[in-house]
């Protein structure tokens, strides 16, 4: 789950090298903390939070296939 989100996000942002994902793993939950550069926080948000939408969405999907359970949370 983090190579997908970091996947994801250097592919959206302008300073992939200020992307930093990290993982908490749990038995039945996964929280995924993302961590961009300050300019890069809208992109990842988009407009009216619909890219981030869109982000929870693959990863419930790419979880779900695992049986576990995901969550993002995108930090400043």
């Amino acid at each position: 789950m983090k190579d997908l989100i970091t996947y994801i996000a250097k592919a959206l942002v302008d300073k992939p090298e200020e992307v930093m994902v990290t993982e908490i793993e749990g038995e039945q939950i996964c929280v995924i903390e993302l961590r961009v550069a300050k300019e890069d926080f809208g992109k990842i948000i988009g407009k009216h939070g619909r890219t981030a939408v869109a982000i929870r969405t693959l990863l419930g999907a790419a979880s779900a296939k695992m049986k576990k359970r995901s969550v993002l949370e995108i930090l400043e």
